[in-house]
């Protein structure tokens, strides 16, 4: 059997490790998570075709060799990590107000009615608003242009890293959409969102006051 030209070891390195980074909790995955079991499938699967666009919109941005001149002009940068860090606060400070909100069930899982557009524009924000992204799809971008391999790996390993995002946020919208886990929700909602308000508190102050 003869290898594919295209998929060689550093475009196998660049999925796992996208695959890594994208798997592992983080804002992206922890508002669709908690979007899916307070909103249900539909909402959960808007708001994750809105990172999905913005993760698209970092790799196109990689490949056009677009992102190395926002990494020369710093001043691009600061300012999406100070809107990214700002957005993050926001977000915690939503999850705060609901995790003290008396009742057994948030507001959110009795307005499953959200228009499409704006849970799309919640998704899209939020990933455009990550500086790390930016950071992220510039790394595997550069693996994938590795002296063997050339400009002409690059768009097999967007569109493998593409799919491999549809799939991992996809998975997290219709798993965690399930009757029973929107039940452990219900039991757990205070916490829950207690927790994400710190998380997100945390991720929002550590990207406003990092140096990166």
């Amino acid at each position: 059997m003869i290898a594919s030209p295209f998929i060689t070891a550093d475009v196998l390195i660049a999925y796992s490790a996208y695959f890594v980074g994208t798997a592992s909790p983080g804002p992206s995955n922890l508002a669709i998570m908690s979007l899916a079991m307070s909103a249900g499938r539909r909402s959960a699967l808007s708001f994750a075709l809105g990172v999905i666009s913005g993760s698209f919109f970092w790799a196109l941005l990689a490949s056009l060799g677009l992102s190395a001149v926002l990494a020369t002009y710093s001043e691009c940068l600061v300012a999406v990590k100070i809107a990214g860090g700002l957005y993050l606060l926001w977000l915690g400070v939503k999850s705060a107000r609901s995790a003290f909100r008396p009742g057994t069930l948030p507001a959110t899982i009795r307005r499953q009615d959200e228009p499409f557009k704006r849970l799309y524009l919640r998704g899209l924000a939020l990933h455009l608003t990550n500086p790390k992204s930016i950071l992220v799809w510039m790394s595997i971008v550069s693996l994938a242009m590795a002296p063997a391999g050339g400009a002409s790996h690059t768009v097999p390993v967007v569109l493998g890293c593409l799919c491999i995002g549809i799939s991992v946020f996809g998975s997290y919208a219709v798993l965690f959409s399930t009757e029973s886990a929107r039940r452990i929700y219900v039991a757990i909602r205070r916490w829950l969102d207690g927790s994400l308000a710190i998380m997100f508190g945390i991720a929002g102050f550590k990207l406003l006051t990092s140096k990166t």
